[in-house]
């Protein structure tokens, strides 16, 4: 292993992200009785171009006056290519109030994208004399962004978290799919006369997930556009929390509990890891630096499996109980 530690990942629950539109007031309050650990209002692509300063305006009124409980509390502001982001940054800085815990940044290519947003930021900070400090999530959705996803997981101290946008990374990879997420139709082998269906963003979410272990970053999935198909969403999720993902994204309600069930570690999971560490310790008394566990060889990679599960799994619990 390097002499360079790998950092540690921010410690927060993030099983659920759930997203609404600024543009639909209306909502935030269900948003907030939610079961989410994130609560995402959106200013970017789900609120038209004529509806922005007003879903600005609910956003910012909103972030003080709903009580959003121990959720993390995110806005994603529009994309750097557009002329609403600034005002999206200073809006925020200066007029909400400082329950407002993160930024998302979308469509983010290079490193370059973040280090404009966090000057930004950190100047309206300082300017409105704002001492909570501001984390940023980003999403990467497009060719460049995965092409330069290593650099931008290590390109501000701010940033918490990364998520995939799906959507968005098929059209600018000109993958041939409309399809948000899972598995499609076109992507598959035959095996003895039978399909058998891969999974297309297995490399890129792999990809996102070595960056961000890389640099203390919490690996995120992004969207499951079919939200009535609930086998599919979590299919989906329990490939991504297997590559090492923490959460999902959900766009509709119904997804959230889906999200929270597969990214928090059951009982047996959570039962069994302590018995490898028990085990192991026990090893380690006996001056032995392996082991047998339930009939496989367990040893310190081993440990170091089972202690990411306990710990999320100390995370949610202390989330929840405080």
């Amino acid at each position: 292993m390097s002499f360079i530690v790998q950092p540690t990942a921010p410690s927060r629950p993030n099983r659920c992200q759930l997203f609404g539109p600024g543009s639909r007031p209306g909502i935030f309050e269900k948003m907030a009785a939610s079961a989410a650990d994130v609560i995402n209002l959106d200013l970017e692509d789900s609120v038209a171009p004529d509806d922005k300063p007003q879903a600005r305006s609910n956003i910012v009124q909103a972030i003080g006056d709903i009580d959003w409980g121990r959720k993390c509390l995110s806005v994603r502001i529009n994309g750097l290519d557009t002329p609403y982001w600034y005002r999206d940054v200073v809006d925020l800085l200066e007029q909400a109030s400082e329950r407002l815990d993160q930024i998302m940044i979308p469509k983010v290519g290079r490193a370059a994208d973040v280090y404009a947003v966090d000057a930004l930021v950190t100047a309206a900070e300082s300017a409105s004399g704002r001492t909570k400090r501001i984390s940023l999530e980003v999403i990467i959705e497009s060719a460049a962004g995965i092409a330069h996803v290593e650099e931008i997981a290590s390109s501000s101290p701010r940033l918490q978290a990364m998520s995939l946008g799906a959507a968005d990374f098929a059209a600018s990879m000109g993958m041939q799919t409309t399809g948000i997420g899972g598995t499609q139709e076109n992507y598959y082998m035959i095996h003895d006369g039978k399909k058998h269906w891969s999974d297309p963003w297995h490399w890129a979410q792999a990809a996102i997930v070595a960056a961000c272990r890389a640099h203390g970053v919490l690996p995120v999935d992004g969207p499951f556009g079919d939200f009535s198909d609930d086998e599919g969403f979590v299919a989906q999720a329990r490939r991504s929390a297997t590559l090492g993902m923490v959460g999902k994204w959900a766009i509709h309600p119904r997804q959230v509990s889906l999200a929270n069930e597969v990214f928090t570690p059951s009982e047996d999971q959570v039962s069994e890891a302590r018995e490898i560490l028990d085990a192991m310790e026990q090893a380690r008394k006996e001056g032995s630096g392996a082991t047998v566990y339930k009939g496989r060889l367990v040893d310190i990679a081993s440990i170091r499996q089972a202690e990411v599960i306990v710990q999320q799994a100390a995370v949610i619990t202390e989330t929840q109980t405080s």
